[in-house]
Parts: structure tokens; sequence; C-alpha cells
């Protein structure tokens, strides 16, 4: 049978659109469906983007009041105006989007906007805002719906005093004062944003560290620097509601102590998780299945229990990553087309952007201690930088993890100024398997802060650090 396409890819988040542009540079004809009227996803609407803007604008705000003194740079009067903040953001947002839109121009990939339904596993019914029905046929389909922010019980989002990340990139006035439930990725980043201009910002988590799914020692670390902003992380807490009052929300909690809790703050911020965004798809049409998790079942090559339809993101199980997603969608494409694409999920590195910045890939010290791997340590401070102190960036360390016989680096975790950019260097040793001693012995620009993971594999190897 004919179709319209030879390939249709729903969501246009960073794995829907790299999905789809592979694809069109491949020589297939390709679509995209988006259910919103902007294309780019959670991660360039209300996610990724829209939070780094923020971040990157409250980091200078910041380093005006408190860290540009010292330098002998004298500022007064300095004020921010917190509907030009948000403007700003919204017009990072645009162009990231009109980007996007550019690409779909160029390789030539038909945009169709409305909500995906699969009618069977060859056609799609797509419903438009204003009631319209298209039927769509392809050869193969990428499910990239993506997720949405999930909550726990006892607290009901109602988008007005108890928000999302999404209503916390938008708000029109600064709050005095915000409750964040989640001590994770998201949870920090926006605890961040806000301390740093001024507004009162308490996390409650419930495990016994900030951002418990990497290195404990980051977390700990991060607790710390978190502290310098005045930001309250009251850990091993157990939410029970989140109630809207009206000009204030409410939160009950059951503290480290076991005694019952409450605090009130203009807004509170639930920032637990996400969950896959999976509504209205029609997968009940398809022998599609799904997971306890809400997740889509695919086997090693993300395909699922209908051989022409794949699922990538967050949408299928792993981490939620916007370039996990990315990796994701070439090796799907790559796949269908017979080629022989390469993913390897133990070498993707997560990031958290606070300042300074936190990232990691590879085993924690905690997973190689619960497998029974024998490890050598490094570690090494960002304070013995002379880049760090010339830039008064001398919070964190890194630390690297190396199998004891061969060197074969296990894990490197980064807490400290670029290392979102650091990390990289670690993913590239990883996967082509290079050794802490070889990576000590390459030659790093001096001064920069590479030189402190330099420093730490020569720990990790038995070398020693050489630089300063």
């Amino acid at each position: 049978m004919k179709t319209d396409y030879d390939i249709v890819v729903i969501g246009s988040g960073p794995g829907g659109y790299v999905a789809a542009i592979r694809a069109a540079q491949l020589g297939l004809k390709a679509a995209i469906i988006e259910r919103y009227d902007i294309l780019g996803g959670t991660c360039t609407v209300v996610g990724c983007i829209p939070t780094k803007a923020l971040l990157d604008a409250s980091e200078h705000y910041h380093d005006v009041q408190h860290k540009v003194g010292k330098m002998g740079i004298n500022v007064e009067g300095i004020s921010l105006d917190f509907s030009r903040f948000i403007e700003r953001k919204a017009g990072v947002v645009k162009s990231n989007s009109d980007g996007v839109n550019y690409l779909m121009r160029k390789n030539k990939v038909k945009t169709h906007f409305g909500t995906g339904s699969f009618i069977n596993c060859n056609q799609i019914q797509v419903t438009a805002k204003d009631g319209s029905v298209q039927l769509i046929t392809a050869d193969y389909f990428i499910i990239a719906t993506g997720s949405k922010p999930t909550t726990i019980h006892g607290v009901e989002i109602d988008k007005r005093r108890i928000i999302t990340s999404t209503e916390a990139l938008s708000l029109k006035e600064q709050p005095k004062s915000i409750v964040i439930i989640g001590g994770g990725v998201i949870g920090v980043e926006l605890a961040s944003v806000y301390a740093r201009i001024g507004t009162k910002v308490t996390i409650i988590e419930y495990a016994d560290v900030l951002i418990p799914v990497m290195d404990r020692e980051l977390g700990r670390e991060l607790k710390k620097i978190l502290n310098k902003l005045n930001i309250d992380s009251r850990l091993n807490c157990r939410v029970q509601s989140a109630v809207n009052k009206g000009d204030r929300a409410e939160v009950t909690y059951i503290d480290s102590s076991g005694n019952l809790q409450a605090i009130g703050a203009d807004y509170c911020l639930v920032a637990v998780g996400r969950k896959p965004y999976t509504a209205g798809l029609g997968l009940e049409n398809t022998r599609i299945n799904v997971d306890e998790r809400g997740r889509i079942k695919t086997d090693g090559r993300l395909r699922t229990a209908e051989i022409n339809i794949f699922a990538i993101g967050d949408v299928v199980a792993g981490p939620m990553l916007a370039h996990k997603a990315e990796e994701e969608a070439t090796f799907v494409v790559e796949s269908i087309l017979g080629l022989n694409p390469h993913l390897n999920y133990h070498t993707i590195p997560s990031v958290v952007y606070t300042w300074p910045e936190v990232a990691s890939v590879g085993y924690t010290e905690e997973e190689l201690k619960e497998k029974n791997i024998a490890y050598r340590k490094g570690k090494f401070p960002f304070l013995a930088s002379g880049r760090a102190r010339a830039a008064d960036d001398t919070d964190g360390f890194v630390k690297v993890l190396a199998d004891t016989k061969e060197g074969e680096i296990l894990g490197v975790h980064i807490i400290g100024a670029r290392s979102a950019d650091l990390i990289q260097q670690a993913v590239v040793a990883m996967e082509f398997e290079i050794g802490d001693a070889e990576m000590g012995k390459i030659c790093y620009a001096h001064p920069t802060y590479s030189e402190v993971l330099k420093d730490a594999f020569l720990e990790s190897c038995g070398c020693g650090a050489i630089n300063i």
C-alpha cells in the first residue's frame, strides 16, 4: 500500500525533530506531528532552554551584587526588572523554536499541528485545534511525545499556588518566598534562579541528599554551595500535603525527627519528577504496551510490539535527558535504514545547571560498591586551580573512579565551574576506553578549569597532581 510518508514522528522535542531531520537527510519522506502551536517540545518551550535563560540571567545579577566588588568593580543602584527578566526568556524560547522551524523547512519535513492518535499501526489521525481531522499513513512511526510533570499523594497541582516548573518559568511577579518539593535537578536549578534574585527558597527533599540519583558526594557538596545562597534544604522529609490558601501556599511534612511541620510561602513548586506523556495516542488501537510507570515498552532497537512503530526519549525507559532522546532518534532512523548505528547508554552524561554546575557520567561510587566492583579514586579540588582562583570560582571538585587493574575509567563526577563542558572529556575517555593514566598524560592548556580534571586523573592512577 502506498503511504503518505516513509516516516512520521509524533512530537517535536529534541528527540522528535532530530529523528525527522535525520530521516530527511537520509532520503526519507518525513513528517512531524506536534500538538502545540510551537515546535521544540518541553526542552525548548518549558524546560531546558528557558530554564537556562533564567539561570544565566540570575547568575549575572547575583555576580554583580556579590562577586564583582571583590574584583574592584563598583556598581551602585542595581535592581531587577522581573518582567524583563521573564520577557527575555520568552525571546530565547522563540528564537530556538524558530530555529527548529527553519530546520524543518530546510530539510523538507512536513509539519502537522494537532493531536496524533493511532487508528492502527499504519494510520494516524491528526486532530487540529479547530476540530478538523486529517488521516495520515506511513511505513514507520516514531513516538517522541516526551513527558510532563508529575506529583505525589496529597499534593494537587492547581497551577495557581501549587505549581510546576512550567508555571515557575512564567510568573507575573517575583515571589517573596517559594517552597520547592523535590531536591532533584529541576528543584535545585529553579531554587538557584529564585534565590539569586532575592526570593526566600526552601527545598523539601525525601532523600537524605540533594540530587539523589547522582553520586552522593556531589549532592552533599551542592547542599553546602546552595546554603551560601541562603537556600534552606530540608532533607529526609516526607511531604503530606500542599494547600492553596488563596494568597499563599501551605506545605505540611514530617521532618527528619518524625515531627509534623508546616511551612507557608507565596508558591509551592512541585518538582518531584516527570512521567511519560502518552495520553490520546490511541495506543489501545495497536499492540503497543506500557510498563508499570507508563513508559512504552521497547526492545533493544527501541521497537515497540508493532514492528513499524518505535519510541524514544522520555516516553521510554532510561534517563529523561534531551541529549539521550537525540541519540535515540538517530539510532532508530539509521536502524530502520539498515545501517549500523551506535548507542552506549553508559556514556550518556548528566548535568545540573546550578552554579557551579554539576556533571556526571558512568558509575557512581555507590553503584560500584553495590556491584562489588574494585575501583581506585582520584579527587582534586577546584580550590587548587589557578584558573578557578583567578575567576573566584573555587567551589567543588572532580572525582575519577577507575578500574584497579587496567585503569579503565568507570565514572567521573564533577561539581565546579564549567562542569557541563568538562564532562565531555570523560565521555570521550570512557567511550574509547582511554585509561586514567593516559588521560593524565595528555597536554591541557594552562591555566584552565580542565586542569582540575587532569589532576584527578593523575591522582587516580597514582601519579599525583602536578598543576596549580
